[in-house]
């Protein structure tokens, strides 16, 4: 079985920049380098043929570049305590409309359509049952803005389990079209 999942990996400057503020909350498991991405589409476990026409099916998207930016911070909690730790993304219409491009190529594959609603973030903590407050991280970089980077390319990811955390194995990427292509 592959656990796959979609995703945009922003440029390395921009991830060097987040990685320099990710401290100072008790209990927070930081994201490292190689986990940082904006998720377009959970896909979960199928096996390798499933695997296979999703990556076909992938390769049919078209769309144009666009620009975005990580902007702002904020979490989701889970059964009233922190559970992750997140930076946002503006603009969204064109994250939303590629979203929903990946997730018809994945219903057309026969997986089930995105059971939730699409919120655009890249995830800078998890937490386990012991958390610190993230009020003073939030306070903090409640304005966070970064510089503005062209998406040309999204990918298919395969993620491992292990001790320490996930791991992502790249498996494809997927290019834009030319300026002007039908988004």
């Amino acid at each position: 079985m592959h656990r796959l999942f979609v995703a945009i990996r922003p440029p390395a400057a921009i991830i060097s920049n987040i990685l320099a503020i990710m401290s100072g909350i008790e209990g927070a498991r930081w994201q490292n380098d190689a986990q940082l991405h904006i998720t377009l589409r959970y896909i979960g476990e199928v096996d390798r043929h499933r695997a296979q026409d999703i990556a076909v099916a992938l390769d049919h998207i078209a769309f144009a570049p666009f620009e975005i930016a990580l902007s702002g911070v904020g979490n989701f909690q889970r059964k009233g305590r922190l559970d992750s730790l997140w930076t946002g993304i503006t603009p969204v219409d064109h994250l939303e409309h590629l979203h929903r491009k990946i997730d018809r190529a994945c219903i057309q594959c026969g997986l089930p359509p995105e059971g939730r609603a699409y919120l655009p973030h890249m995830t800078l903590a998890r937490f386990g049952r012991i958390a610190g407050s993230a009020d003073h991280f939030m306070a903090q970089h409640a304005g966070l803005i970064s510089t503005p980077f062209m998406v040309r390319d999204f990918c298919l990811f395969e993620s491992e389990l292990g001790q320490g955390g996930s791991t992502y194995q790249l498996i494809e990427r997927y290019r834009a079209n030319e300026p002007g292509a039908s988004l």
